[in-house]
């Protein structure tokens, strides 16, 4: 019988570098993480250097998030079928490479290639990394380890923002790239030789890399529609066929699944439901925190006026707000149920939200951001430890990979439809933009709120 991800294996001696590994690749995904919001508070800088329009500006975040999440699940499978210290070693090897790119651009298209290869290193680390983690911990040592996963998933995002103003105000905008470089080449050959060597699994399965491609394809073509939709209107022909393409594309994908030979992941899987709740609250919740910095960092700088390094500054309360909530929800899920905790976090992110909806000023949106910052926090907690609470370990690079996948489209959308919503505000022509943008995030927190309600495993089941 396989073992359980909460089961306690007393058969197994312990790996005495556990601790260590979990150090050395949380820094790791740390930097992943960091480079989905360290961008933004340079946003306005770096379209300014490189004459970049705000559909452009929504690629650099959009471009990395999607091909981060696009290929996630083939990331996953990999790591299940090849071993997950390969993956590991070559998505730092990758990244190292893609940020010096990036950091060198001279144009939009060189900056977008390099951004797109930052997500291509981070689908290969990512679940590689999650997958290290579940099976080298066991018990009550993993659920403390996902807690510390989550956290850095949560906070590291946070951090982002304020990294990002440092950088941007101090050296440039090139240094939120750079920085990558030294710091990964460092894990790069710490981990060489601290995880041990494995041979490779023996299987004759092959990646499925068609469905690899036609899930991107289908979440480019979604996201696209939204960002067009912020100059062309949501009622119009394109954005409807571009709707309907990405929904095409994501049943040929479903399709696509249930009859390869060797599918990207087992679709029964997904229904399962502590996965199903899980990837939803961990869609959510990146999609909000994505939303509460595109929106915050550009309104702090256009709107108020205040530079990059005072904006990156004044995101230090929600960094230290996200990585409470999220270490505070790893101490309790167990006594409260994730259902009570993902109500509580998005009634939380709900109300923190509709300050800078309702109140104008800097001092309320700071203060907004704060709170609602706390209640992202405990979601990634609570959807990491539902989704990846009763799977087999042997699933567990798979399952890694799904949560990883929605992390990223989360995030992917949530820029996308915050640019969409903003735009009359992003292009310097009124302000109703950034309060459409916190109202509707709000909403969605209220609406996922509900269906929590209804949809979250309870603590016996």
């Amino acid at each position: 019988m396989s073992e359980s991800i909460t089961a306690t294996n007393p058969s197994r001696t312990p790996d005495p570098r556990r601790w260590r590994v979990l150090g050395l690749v949380g820094v790791a995904q740390l930097m992943l993480i960091l480079d989905v919001t360290v961008v933004a508070v340079a946003l306005p800088q770096l379209g300014a250097d490189l004459d970049l329009p705000r559909a452009t500006l929504t690629w650099v975040v959009s471009g990395y998030t999607l091909a981060f999440g696009g290929l996630l699940l083939l990331g996953g499978r990999a790591a299940d079928l090849f071993g997950a210290r390969r993956l590991v070693l070559a998505g730092l090897l990758l990244f190292v490479a893609a940020s010096l790119t990036a950091g060198l651009a001279t144009s939009a298209p060189m900056l977008l290639t390099g951004r797109v290869v930052q997500g291509v290193a981070a689908a290969m680390l990512s679940p590689a990394a999650l997958s290290l983690i579940v099976t080298i911990f066991d018990g009550d040592e993993r659920n403390r380890a996902l807690g510390i996963w989550s956290a850095l998933g949560g906070g590291g995002a946070a951090l982002g923002v304020l990294l990002g103003g440092l950088l941007t105000a101090g050296p440039g905008w090139a240094w939120i790239f750079y920085i990558n470089v030294p710091i990964g080449l460092v894990l790069l050959f710490t981990l060489r030789s601290q995880l041990p060597a494995r041979p490779a699994p023996a299987t004759s399965v092959r990646l499925d890399v068609p469905g690899a491609a036609l899930v991107t394809a289908a979440t480019a073509a979604l996201i696209y529609a939204l960002i067009r939709a912020g100059d062309h209107g949501w009622a119009t022909l394109a954005t409807a066929a571009l709707l309907l393409i990405s929904v095409a594309l994501y049943a040929a994908f479903v399709a696509r699944q249930r009859r390869a030979a060797s599918p990207l992941i087992n679709v029964r899987l997904l229904t399962r439901r502590p996965v199903a709740t899980g990837t939803l609250l961990i869609l959510v919740a990146t999609a909000l925190m994505i939303m509460m910095f595109f929106l915050g960092t550009f309104a702090l700088q256009e709107q108020y006026g205040y530079g990059a390094l005072t904006t990156g500054l004044l995101f230090l309360p929600s960094t230290l707000s996200t990585i409470l909530g999220a270490n505070l929800a790893g101490r309790i899920i167990g006594r409260t149920g994730a259902r009570t905790l993902a109500v509580a976090g998005l009634a939380v992110a709900a109300a923190g939200l509709a300050v800078p909806a309702i109140w104008s000023g800097a001092a309320a949106m700071v203060a907004g951001l704060t709170v609602a910052a706390a209640g992202t926090g405990s979601l990634f907690v609570v959807a990491s430890a539902t989704a990846l609470g009763q799977v087999a370990a042997h699933e567990a690079g798979l399952a890694s990979g799904i949560v990883s996948t929605f992390h990223e489209f989360g995030a992917a959308l949530g820029a996308a439809t915050a640019s969409s919503l903003a735009a009359v505000s992003l292009a310097g022509t009124g302000t109703e933009g950034f309060t459409r943008g916190f109202t509707t995030a709000a909403i969605v927190a209220v609406v996922t709120a509900v269906a929590a309600l209804a949809i979250t495993p309870s603590a016996r089941s």
